[in-house]
């Protein structure tokens, strides 16, 4: 006799097979493609990475003291030790939730009225959260390309369904305009972008915002690298627009700004209507941010100004290195150039002429000059006319690795430029 549930025609080994695989929805959310170029990465050593974006920098001294100090109060006084040990807040932590506020509202500007916050293991779990709450099965959200491919694969798996317009660099917001439709939940931009560098006009997020107002639409602005700006055009968060927090969702993160990736640490501004909903997720799949890294970012958030001043001097020197040696791959006959002018984040869009997909010739450059870069692909960058889209992060590396790392990116792109 077959098992209890089970019949005797579909109890054999194929049947029990076709049961135990991932669920079919799964085939159609995109592939990550960061752990991708890591496997190709580990088939040549010494490989180096402008793939990887992040900071070569990791927390100010203060983040770690902070930590050590919760521990040593946890081991002195069973009581704190508890504070530490057990669950806390869905969405946070008193004291870092007014630490959040006093940087979104004191630093940023935003109008918190009718917003709510929420702090979650890193920006990145917020927009997951946001969709699945937003997002009925084959409703829209607008994700201009170049998109970031992390928020197309979390409307994906939420069930929702990514439109992605081709808007520009800066995204029109009339091209955007002519992409909502009935089903359309929200409209993202990212600033400073990813995968770009640009810095979006004031202008244009607000021409934006309007736009979603106007719709009632949610306007996802994902400011994660918001202190990345290294022209003239200022970073501008369109939460910052009175009244916007009934439709504007704003997110951060502690990752770039304080070299925090692993410790999972960010936050959003949300319409208050929503929290309930993002209260289910959250219960679900964190039931709280964890407590102790809760403590290392009050003290980022504290932090001496001067310490992320330093830092981004650095960083910017390493932007200039980059361009100059753009700039003089050019005079040698390389035919590339900048999408944009990189002026936010550590990225860098890069259209070069190439006999190969962007997909093969990153496979290329790792294997054969020992440098990596993502495909412009995975931002909804298409190859066309023989020309293909890399993005560049400069972030990662020091300004003697990445000197090294420009050489081979160059050597390698030469080596596969049809002319």
């Amino acid at each position: 006799m077959a098992p209890s549930g089970f019949t005797s025609a579909d109890s054999g080994p194929a049947a029990q097979l076709r049961n135990l695989r991932a669920a079919e929805r799964l085939d159609a959310v995109l592939t990550p493609v960061i752990p991708q170029v890591g496997q190709l990465m580990a088939r040549r050593p010494g490989c180096l990475s402008l793939a990887q974006g992040m900071v070569g920098w990791g927390p100010p001294p203060e983040v770690r003291l902070a930590l050590l100090r919760a521990l040593e109060s946890a081991v002195a006084d069973p009581d704190h030790a508890a504070v530490l040990d057990r669950y806390g807040p869905v969405a946070g932590d008193p004291a870092l939730l007014a630490a959040i506020a006093t940087e979104l509202e004191g630093h940023w500007g935003l109008d918190l009225e009718g917003s709510s916050l929420l702090v979650t293991a890193g920006s990145n779990m917020a927009f997951n959260a946001l969709a699945q709450v937003i997002c009925d099965p084959g409703d829209e959200v607008i994700l201009p390309a170049p998109y970031y491919f992390n928020h197309v694969m979390a409307v994906q798996l939420a069930g929702g369904r990514p439109v992605t317009p081709v808007a520009s660099l800066i995204p029109d917001p009339a091209l955007l305009a002519a992409a909502i439709t009935p089903r359309t939940r929200a409209i993202v931009t990212i600033s400073p972008n990813n995968p770009s560098g640009v810095v979006m006009p004031p202008a244009v997020l607000a021409e934006i915002n309007a736009l979603c107002a106007r719709h009632g639409l949610f306007h996802i602005s994902d400011e994660a690298y918001a202190v990345f700006v290294h022209g003239e055009v200022p970073h501008w968060s369109p939460g910052s627009l009175a009244g916007a927090g009934a439709h504007t969702i704003t997110l951060q993160s502690l990752s770039k700004s304080h070299g925090m990736a692993g410790w999972r640490l960010g936050y959003a501004a949300v319409p208050t209507s929503l929290m309930a909903a993002l209260a289910k997720v959250q219960d679900t799949i964190l039931i709280c941010p964890p407590r102790i890294v809760q403590q290392a970012a009050i003290a980022a958030l504290h932090g001496e100004p001067g310490w992320l001043a330093e830092q981004l001097t650095a960083l910017r020197q390493r932007r200039r290195q980059l361009l100059k040696a753009l700039e003089a791959a050019q005079h040698r006959g390389l035919a590339a150039r900048l999408l944009a002018q990189p002026d936010g984040a550590f990225y860098a869009l890069l259209a070069v002429e190439s006999s190969l997909s962007a997909e093969a010739l990153v496979e290329r450059l790792v294997l054969d000059h020992g440098v990596a870069a993502l495909p412009g692909a995975c931002f909804g960058l298409v190859d066309e006319g023989g020309q293909v889209a890399l993005r560049l992060s400069y972030g990662l590396l020091d300004q003697a690795t990445l000197a090294q790392a420009l050489e081979r990116l160059v050597e390698g792109l030469m080596a596969f430029s049809p002319s």
